[in-house]
């Protein structure tokens, strides 16, 4: 099946407005930012999809597995975003949630040709890792045919590893491909085609609600605070020495300072304390 041509692509389809170039400034940022606020709403009704699939995401991460997200040009560049977040965010280990691109590291900052259209390199980029039945895969492409993330899901289906999907167009290939597929309808693009706007934009939506929530569950949050966050600048250690001030009400700033610096992270300080 030629799964560029199997349905039809609402995110090719023309924009809404016509002569952008003719537009004066205000008139493009205001266009654009109508197109954006229909973003959210698209998000809205796909979130049944998404509970289903951070639930598979949790329960493999409870125990012992790890979440991958593998795309191509934008949607692996959101994959890689989130997935490098995770860590400073919220104090997991780098190589829980792991972002794979299509054409590899370049593909981050440069366009590599014909990287996405390469059916078999997406699951040896996965095997790279020793992705097992352990792991979840989910699979980033607002078109939803790119043949790099669909052979990735098709193999991992077959060696029994769960799967999950983010596409922006419905009955795609790629949530064909899922056994979590989610599918955030946002319709055609402010410059046609350019899905770096307004699937981009959905795309790292979900992955925000995905990873955030994944770690709620996994206990990396308390109250509404990142208390496992590492300190790698003056800005958290300040940020986590409010947090600390919060938690242990009889000290003061120097000493819940040097508090958190000396064991790493809020929790860990507050625990200190309490024992």
């Amino acid at each position: 099946m030629n799964t560029s041509m199997a349905f039809e692509k609402i995110t090719e389809q023309p924009s809404r407005f016509h002569n952008l170039e003719k537009m004066s400034i205000g008139e493009i940022l205001v266009n654009t930012n109508s197109e954006d606020k229909t973003v959210p709403a698209a998000i809205e009704k796909a979130i049944p999809q998404i509970e289903k699939l951070v639930e598979a995401v949790t329960d493999k991460m409870l125990m012992g597995g790890r979440l991958f997200y593998i795309g191509a040009g934008t949607s692996g560049r959101l994959g890689i975003l989130d997935a490098s977040e995770c860590p400073p965010t919220y104090g997991v280990p780098y190589g829980l949630v792991i972002g794979i691109i299509a054409g590899g590291e370049k593909a981050i900052t440069n366009a590599v040709e014909n990287a996405e259209d390469d059916k078999e390199q997406g699951w040896k980029d996965l095997e790279a890792y020793n992705v097992s039945e352990k792991d979840v895969v989910v699979g980033i492409a607002a078109s939803g045919t790119t043949p790099y993330v669909i052979g990735a899901l098709e193999e991992c289906k077959k060696k029994k590893i769960i799967t999950g999907s983010i596409a922006c167009n419905p009955g795609s290939p790629v949530s064909e491909a899922a056994d979590f597929p989610i599918e955030v309808v946002v319709g055609p693009e402010f410059v046609t085609g350019s899905t770096r706007m307004k699937s981009g934009t959905a795309q790292k939506l979900v992955l925000n609600m995905i990873s955030t929530t994944a770690m709620i569950q996994l206990g990396r949050v308390e109250g509404n605070k990142m208390v496992n966050m590492q300190l790698t600048n003056e800005k958290l250690v300040d940020r986590g020495t409010k947090m600390l001030m919060e938690r242990i009400s009889e000290t003061n700033y120097e000493k819940a300072k040097n508090l958190l610096l000396k064991f790493g992270s809020v929790k860990k300080a507050a625990d200190s304390f309490a024992e």
